[in-house]
């Protein structure tokens, strides 16, 4: 109906970065690769722009991450830096990933925001072991957002060491073309640039991570949208494998069709050709001006390399091979906001599957504009997030909720809620597009539950989350979790709609065995 980069076009509406009193107490940290000097804030000691891979750049444009240079000066780490290449508003506001300001190349960097009585130099001792480490992977359609966007101090107010990263994005992120393809080195990994910085990162905050108190044993990925999508990729690369411990995925889907090297390759170099780019040997590709690429929207995301990735997620759960760690996955009520605000054309109309009006009666009597961004809604988020939770459940054990509270702020037309209106309540920060004297005392409830569940889970592989109770997903007695006006279990949660979809999207996921 409508292809996964705009599928996953809305993420991150959080843009949490912005800041912390002033003035604030200089704490240095030594790392493999030099030192590092944050800053002591009231809840967290926050570390930003620390280089975890070489810059990208010349040579190393769509090539494998490269270790950092060593420095020896500390290195200054209390403002954010660049954003990677993206496409940005000309009026400076955030655009569809939260990100704004500048932006280059050279941003493979990460954030740390530290619990303040951690194992670190000038702060008591921690707990032996040192405190669990989550590792957030920001969305934005793998062509929007940084990871500077979202702070972490609530995290590590609880106890928890948050690291939010930036990979590569867009065209620099996810490219393939022949040329780079027949130049590559025996075994060398193409196309998945994005998804090799986020792995990357990882090793980074296993090296890494016990200078700030954390543990890198107790690492859980968490990320929403594309950054959910990418890491279900992660759980299906075996590279990657011993990099964390748990894994949340917030609306990041599920269900994926393969795409091959050779259809990635035919599809990126018809991209150029429509961009009026001429460029046909390695050398040519990478002098090509990024302002040139930034504007090219392709699909982007994990695709099959034949290295790196060998099937997508989806076939990695049909075949037994997703890797077997605690899982959180869910979605919202309104993801149909990724289909904008509507009215729907009459060609989006028209797609709509007669047998879909038998088994979405309600919808389907409020009119083709309520039953198309249903259907949506449960083929793209719901439905394929209860087929991964139903698959990972054989093993360790996997959650299944449903995001459905709408701000108290949104007006009353606004009845579900949207791609990524949960990211707040999961890190009980408002950010910058939401002045704390338009959040009431409902909303402060909602995101203290569902923020304790995501640091129960981190600490502990389970989301204890207060006085609610949340039963691991089996498809026997398929219970969900919803957070909503009123949070609680829900039993068979929209079955008949989602069986169907799953009936219907399975065959197109080549997932023979």
């Amino acid at each position: 109906m409508i292809r996964i980069t705009t599928i996953l076009a809305a993420a991150a509406l959080l843009a949490a970065g912005a800041v912390q009193a002033q003035p604030a107490r200089p704490v240095t940290v030594k790392i493999d690769s030099g030192p590092v000097v944050g800053v002591a804030g009231d809840k967290a000691n926050v570390f930003k722009n620390i280089p975890f891979a070489a810059p990208p750049v010349g040579e190393l444009r769509w090539a494998p991450p490269q270790p950092a240079k060593p420095w020896t000066t500390p290195r200054p780490a209390a403002e954010a830096g660049p954003s990677c290449p993206q496409p940005m508003n000309a009026d400076g506001t955030p655009n569809t990933g939260g990100a704004n300001g500048p932006t280059s190349e050279d941003c493979l960097q990460l954030n740390v925001y530290a619990p303040k009585n951690s194992d670190m130099p000038h702060a008591p001792k921690n707990a032996k072991g040192g405190a669990p480490v989550m590792v957030w992977i920001h969305g934005g359609s793998n062509r929007t957002g940084a990871g500077w966007i979202y702070g972490g101090e609530n995290f590590a107010r609880d106890g928890v060491v948050a690291v939010t990263i930036n990979y590569r994005l867009g065209a620099l992120g996810y490219f393939a073309h022949p040329a780079l393809t027949k130049a590559a080195k025996s075994g060398e990994v193409i196309g998945n640039y994005g998804q090799m910085d986020q792995i990357a990162a990882l090793k980074w905050v296993q090296r890494n991570i016990a200078a700030f108190g954390g543990d890198p044993k107790n690492v859980t990925v968490f990320g929403e949208s594309a950054g959910g999508m990418d890491i279900l990729a992660l759980l299906a690369t075996p590279a990657a494998d011993g990099l964390y411990k748990n894994a949340i995925v917030e609306s990041g889907g599920g269900w994926f069709p393969p795409t091959t090297l050779a259809a990635k390759e035919a599809g990126d170099v018809a991209l150029l050709a429509k961009a009026g780019i001429t460029a046909t040997t390695p050398a040519e590709l990478r002098a090509i001006p990024v302002e040139k690429l930034v504007p090219l929207n392709g699909n982007y995301g994990p695709f099959i390399d034949g290295k790196l990735m060998t099937e997508t997620a989806s076939q990695a759960m049909a075949n037994g091979h997703l890797a077997d760690v605690p899982l959180i996955i869910g979605s919202n009520s309104g993801e149909d906001s990724l289909m904008g605000p509507g009215p729907l054309s009459p060609q989006v109309l028209a797609m709509i599957p007669a047998a879909a009006r038998a088994v979405y009666k309600e919808e389907a009597a409020a009119g083709d504009e309520v039953l198309a961004r249903a259907i949506f809604t449960d083929r793209i988020m719901g439905g394929s997030a209860r087929w991964v939770a139903a698959g990972a459940s054989s093993g360790k054990p996997a959650w299944l909720y449903y995001f459905s509270y709408v701000g108290s702020r949104f007006p009353a037309s606004k009845t579900r809620a949207s791609h990524a209106d949960e990211i707040q309540y999961v890190w009980e920060y408002w950010g910058r597009r939401t002045p704390m004297s338009m959040v009431s005392a409902k909303d402060h409830e909602v995101a203290s539950l569902m923020h304790a569940c995501w640091v129960a889970f981190a600490k502990t592989g389970v989301p204890r989350c207060g006085g609610q109770a949340w039963p691991a997903y089996t498809p026997a007695k398929d219970q969900l979790m919803e957070f909503g006006a009123s949070s609680g279990v829900r039993t068979n949660f929209r079955k008949t709609q989602l069986d169907a979809q799953q009936a219907v999207t399975l065959p197109t996921l080549a997932l023979g065995k």
